[in-house]
């Protein structure tokens, strides 16, 4: 006779309905992960940068200089350091900017880097917030108009 299972089964941790959605979740290959790439948006020939309260937004159009060779699809990296809060804070702030970011990939041109700094204040700032400075600095960026 076989033995019984000591543990019960559980079910999913995650509920169907809050799983994320696929237009909310930024893919990996869609995000900046090395230094170099961080500096060369931030600091390289041919960047540009917007700034509101809540944000500094740095980007690099894709007709501008390169040092890596995936220009197949826009990146976006994420800078939010201790000044913004504790880690659950930091936390929250980078998976708003992350969910905000993923709406408006479609709208960048191929190629194009962008390096989001949150300031101090964006950690006491709503989503719609978040993503409201994030498409005025945008805006200003990559198209020339403001929102």
């Amino acid at each position: 006779m076989p033995a019984a299972r000591s543990w019960r089964t559980v079910a999913p941790r995650v509920a169907a309905s809050s799983r994320p959605d696929e237009l909310t979740v930024l893919p990996p290959r869609h995000r900046l992960t090395h230094r170099a790439d961080f500096a060369a948006t931030i600091r390289g020939r041919g960047t540009a940068r917007r700034g509101s309260r809540l944000l500094v937004v740095h980007a690099r159009p894709a007709d501008a200089p390169r040092t890596d060779a995936r220009d197949e699809v826009s990146r976006v990296g994420l800078v939010v350091s201790k000044a913004v809060g504790n880690a659950v804070t930091r936390t929250r702030v980078k998976r708003r900017l992350r969910a905000q970011m993923a709406l408006l990939l479609p709208t960048l041109q191929v190629g194009t880097d962008v390096v989001i700094r949150a300031n101090p204040p964006a950690a006491h700032a709503t989503s719609q917030e978040l993503g409201h400075a994030l498409r005025h600095c945008l805006g200003e960026l990559l198209v020339g108009e403001d929102e």
